[in-house]
């Protein structure tokens, strides 16, 4: 399979919860560039390809976005199958989207693979189900962290009565719980902080809105992480003690 590119999705970090799809293309690819949030484990499933590191990290020094497209281009050209190889899923804060593009306007041939992401795995793992029957219709996944510094609109947030789940918001927790307080959500909102979602490193700290930046420094949380905001998070918690008070 020459020159083409698959954006893929390597899942939140359990080398488990990788799709078959995405071990197909690792098999199939002459180069993998790969990002920093990805498990180095499930580059077993590739056979004899390039690995090139192309780090991005919140906060931290990050390959720039138009070198990425360049070495995507560069070895497309040349005939290679090329993976990228991102953390979650490449169009859910991956940049798939953008990719995609790029490359197709250049005339190279693009395939989407999707991942789970982290807000979803991370849920999962703690148990709280992001919708859930007379608790929550919808979820909601936004980004604490934009290229442009620009503000969600946090009030209407506030009043969709979906679950929330924040990415990359570690750094803005006092941002968070204030601008969604002044939209008008509950104080005691249940708020579930989820560190290195799936890894068998992963930590959960269970607070509420109006005390989550004070808990999550007790607690000293630390990126990659999501914020799972809403009533699920409490339903979840009061099924687990009424299971266990009837065990």
């Amino acid at each position: 399979m020459n020159a083409k590119v698959w954006l893929v999705g390597a899942g939140p970090g359990d080398p488990e919860l990788l799709t078959l799809k995405a071990v197909r293309a690792l098999n199939e690819a002459d180069v993998v560039l790969i990002d920093d949030l990805v498990n180095p484990a499930v580059l077993e499933h590739c056979s004899e390809a390039r690995v090139i590191t192309v780090g991005k990290r919140g906060g931290c020094r990050s390959t720039p976005q138009d070198f990425i497209h360049r070495l995507m281009l560069r070895y497309a050209r040349q005939g290679k199958c090329v993976v990228r190889l991102k953390g979650g899923d490449p169009c859910i804060f991956g940049r798939g989207g953008e990719e995609a593009v790029r490359l197709r306007e250049h005339g190279i041939e693009v395939e989407l693979v999707n991942g789970i992401t982290a807000g979803l795995a991370g849920a999962t793992n703690c148990a709280i189900p992001l919708t859930l029957r007379g608790v929550s219709r919808g979820v909601t996944l936004v980004t604490a962290h934009t290229q442009d510094d620009s503000r969600l609109n946090w009030r209407a947030l506030a009043e969709g009565g979906t679950t929330l789940v924040v990415y990359m918001g570690v750094a803005k927790l006092e941002e968070i719980r204030q601008q969604l307080l002044e939209g008008g959500m509950a104080a005691d909102m249940p708020v579930a902080m989820i560190e290195n979602a799936s890894l068998p490193q992963q930590r959960e700290c269970r607070s509420e809105l109006s005390r989550m930046h004070e808990d999550a420094q007790v607690f000293a949380l630390k990126s990659p992480a999501i914020l799972v905001i809403g009533n699920v998070v409490g339903a979840a918690q009061a099924a687990w003690v009424a299971a266990a008070a009837s065990a």
